[in-house]
C-alpha cells in the first residue's frame, strides 16, 4: 500500500483531472445503477398495472440515463488515461534523470539491459496501475455501492442474506493477488535479461558476425524468452482463474436469491418488479466484482515493479553522497596524491594503495602498467568517479572531497579510447558540454584539434548529422572531434585514457598534432600502451599491483634497467621483429 499511496503522489500535478474523471465516474455509477432501479416501475407499473403514462416516461428515462452514462464514461475514461499517461512520462523522466546521477560504482555493476528494461518495461507496467487501475477502482467501487443501494433500498433483509457471502470472494482474491505480485517480480526480471542480451548482441554486432556466432546467438536468446514467456504463461494461468472462481460462487448467491426471494413473491411480502429490480442489480454486481478482481491482479503486477523502479530511486545519488560544499576555483592545475589507497566494493584487496604523487601546472603525467596494475582506477579518482578509501586528493592545495563534484568535474577534461559521440550534429557534439559556446569558438576548437580540413569536406560541413556512434567517421576522425570537444572546455587539468592506442600511424599522427594543441599549458595525466606516445612526459610513472613501483622521465627509467626499460623492449622488439619479417616477405 505504501508503494501505491507513493505513486499516487505524483498524480498532485493532475489533480484537477483526476477530480473531473471522479464526478465522471460517480455519474456513471448512478446512471449504472438506474438501469436496474428502472426494473421496478418497468414490471409493476408497465406490466401488471398496464399505466400508459409510465409507457411514455420508463423508455425516455432509459434514453436519458444511456446518453449521460455514455458521455461521462468517455470522460471519465479520457481524463484517467490523460492524467496516467503525463504521470508515466513524469515518473520515467525522474527515473531517468535519477539513473545518470547515481554513481559510477552502480552502473558498472548493472547490466545495461536490466537498466534500460526499468526505464522501459517497469514503468510501462506500473502504467496499469496509474491509469487502468485507478480508472476500475473509481469507477467499479462506485458502480458496486450504488448498485448495493439499489438492492438495499429495494429489500434490506434479502440483501443482508445475499452480503453474508461476500467474504468467500474477498479471500480468493487477496490470495490470488500475492501470488500474481510474486510472479510478476520474476517475469520483470526475466523482461530485464530479454533486454540484456538484445543490448550485447546489437551493439556487439560486428563480434557476433566475425566469429560467426549468430545461430549461437539466436539459440541463447530463444532460451531466455522461453523463460521469459514461461512466466507470462504462469501468470496467466494463475490471473484468469479469478473470473470462473468469482463466477462460480456468484451463481450459488444468485441461486439463494431466486430461491429466498422468490418464496417471497410467492407469499405476497414483495411484488415481482421489486424482485426483479433486485435480481437485475445483484447480477450487474457481477461486472464491478470481476473488474475490481481483475484491478487487484493488475495491480499486483504492478506493483512488483514499483518495487524495482522505486528500489533505484531511492538509492542516494551522487549529489546526495556529494561531501563537497565548497565551489572550486579557476585551478592553476596543480595536483597531489597523498597516500591514496583505493578498495573495490566486495573486492578482496586494495586495488591502490599509498600513491604518493605530485603533478605541477603544465606537467604531463604518464601511466604504464599491465592490464589490471590500477592505472584506469587511479585516474578514475581525479574526477572523483570513485572516491579514495584512504588519503587525499588535493588540486591547488585544496582537497578534492571538500568541493562539489560539478564544480571539480568541470575543470576536468576527458579524451578517452572509447570516444561516445551522440546522434545529433557535428557542432551538438563538439560542444556538448558547453552549450553556450558560439559557432566561431566550437569551430575554432575543430580547427586547433585539425578537425576542420575533414569536416569542410561534407556538404553539411558542422550539421552533418553523426550516425549511431559516429559510425560515419574513421576512428582519428572521432578522436579528432573529442578532442575538439576536450578544446572548447578548455580544462586546467586533462586526462587522456589510451587516447591513441587503437589508431594507425596516419592517424596517430594526426591525434598527436591535435593532442599537443590541447596539452599545451594544461596538467595532463596520460595512460597508454604504447610507450612511443610519452617518451615526453614530465614524469612516467609505472604501476604494478595497485603501487607506484618506478617514476621518472623516459631516458632516466631506461637507465634503471627496471620494470619500465622491461616493457619498452618488449615493444620495441616486437616492431623490430615485425619490420624485419616484413624485408624478408619483400625479398
Amino acid at each position: 500500500m505504501k508503494l501505491y499511496l507513493r505513486l499516487l503522489t505524483y498524480l498532485k500535478p493532475y489533480r484537477l483531472w483526476l477530480l473531473g474523471s471522479v464526478l465522471c465516474a460517480i455519474v456513471v455509477s448512478a446512471m449504472t445503477a438506474s438501469y436496474a432501479w428502472l426494473i421496478k416501475p418497468v414490471i409493476d407499473d408497465i406490466f401488471v398495472k398496464k399505466d400508459q403514462e409510465m409507457l411514455m416516461l420508463v423508455p425516455l428515462a432509459i434514453i436519458a440515463v444511456s446518453f449521460f452514462k455514455g458521455i461521462c464514461t468517455y470522460g471519465q475514461s479520457y481524463m484517467m488515461r490523460y492524467a496516467g499517461s503525463w504521470i508515466i512520462a513524469d515518473l520515467r523522466k525522474a527515473l531517468y534523470r535519477h539513473m545518470l546521477l547515481l554513481p559510477i560504482a552502480y552502473h558498472s555493476q548493472q547490466a545495461t539491459g536490466q537498466l534500460i528494461s526499468r526505464i522501459v518495461h517497469d514503468v510501462q507496467v506500473m502504467q496499469n496501475a496509474v491509469s487502468t487501475v485507478i480508472k476500475d477502482l473509481f469507477q467499479q467501487t462506485l458502480t458496486l455501492v450504488a448498485l448495493v443501494g439499489v438492492v438495499f433500498y429495494q429489500d434490506w433483509q434479502l440483501a443482508l442474506f445475499v452480503f453474508f457471502g461476500m467474504p468467500l470472494l474477498t479471500l480468493p482474491i487477496v490470495m490470488i493477488g500475492r501470488r500474481l505480485r510474486k510472479i510478476a517480480q520474476k517475469e520483470q526480471e526475466r523482461a530485464g535479461d530479454l533486454t540484456n542480451i538484445l543490448q550485447e548482441t546489437f551493439s556487439g554486432i560486428r563480434i557476433v558476425k566475425a566469429f560467426g556466432r549468430e545461430h549461437f546467438e539466436a539459440e541463447r536468446f530463444s532460451k531466455k524468452n522461453t523463460n521469459y514467456y514461461k512466466t507470462i504463461v504462469r501468470s496467466i494461468a494463475v490471473g484468469e482463474i479469478t473470473s470462473p472462481l468469482i463466477e462460480t460462487i456468484l451463481s450459488f448467491a444468485i441461486g439463494a436469491v431466486i430461491w429466498y426471494g422468490g418464496s417471497r413473491v410467492i407469499s405476497d411480502a414483495m411484488t415481482p418488479g421489486t424482485f426483479f429490480s433486485f435480481m437485475t442489480a445483484a447480477s450487474m454486481m457481477y461486472k464491478p466484482v470481476k473488474s475490481l478482481s481483475q484491478a487487484n491482479n493488475n495491480l499486483q503486477q504492478a506493483m512488483a515493479a514499483a518495487e524495482r523502479v522505486f528500489g533505484v530511486m531511492d538509492l542516494k545519488n551522487e549529489q546526495e553522497l556529494d561531501s563537497g560544499k565548497k565551489i572550486l576555483p579557476k585551478l592553476q592545475g596543480s595536483v597531489v596524491f597523498e597516500s591514496v589507497g583505493f578498495v573495490y566494493a566486495k573486492s578482496k584487496g586494495p586495488a591502490l594503495s599509498n600513491i604518493q604523487l605530485e603533478a605541477k601546472p603544465g606537467d604531463i603525467i604518464a601511466i604504464v602498467g599491465s592490464s589490471g596494475a590500477g592505472k584506469t582506477t587511479l585516474i578514475n579518482l581525479l574526477p572523483r568517479f570513485y572516491e579514495a578509501t584512504t588519503g587525499q586528493i588535493l588540486m591547488d592545495g585544496i582537497p578534492t572531497q571538500e568541493v562539489t563534484l560539478a564544480s571539480l568535474r568541470a575543470q576536468i577534461g576527458i579524451v578517452s579510447q572509447e570516444i561516445v559521440l551522440f546522434d545529433e550534429s557535428i557542432r551538438w557534439n563538439i560542444a556538448y558540454g558547453t552549450e553556450d559556446a558560439s559557432d566561431a569558438e566550437v569551430e575554432a576548437a575543430a580547427e586547433a584539434a585539425y578537425a576542420d580540413t575533414f569536416i569542410k569536406k561534407l556538404p553539411e560541413a558542422y550539421d552533418t548529422q553523426i550516425e549511431k556512434g559516429g559510425a560515419n567517421f574513421s576512428g582519428g576522425e572521432r578522436q579528432r572531434l573529442a578532442i575538439a570537444r576536450a578544446l572548447l572546455k578548455n580544462p586546467p587539468i586533462l586526462i587522456l585514457d589510451e587516447a591513441t592506442s587503437a589508431l594507425d600511424t596516419e592517424s596517430e599522427f594526426m591525434i598527436r598534432k591535435a593532442l599537443a594543441s590541447l596539452m599545451k599549458n594544461r596538467t595532463t595525466f596520460v595512460i597508454a600502451h604504447r610507450l612511443s606516445t610519452i617518451q615526453r612526459a614530465t614524469c612516467i610513472c609505472v604501476i604494478e599491483n595497485g603501487q607506484i613501483v618506478e617514476r621518472g622521465r623516459h631516458g632516466d627509467l631506461i637507465k634503471q634497467d627496471g620494470r619500465y626499460k622491461k616493457i619498452y623492449q618488449m615493444q620495441f622488439k616486437d616492431i623490430e621483429g615485425l619490420a624485419e619479417h616484413e624485408a624478408l616477405s619483400a625479398e
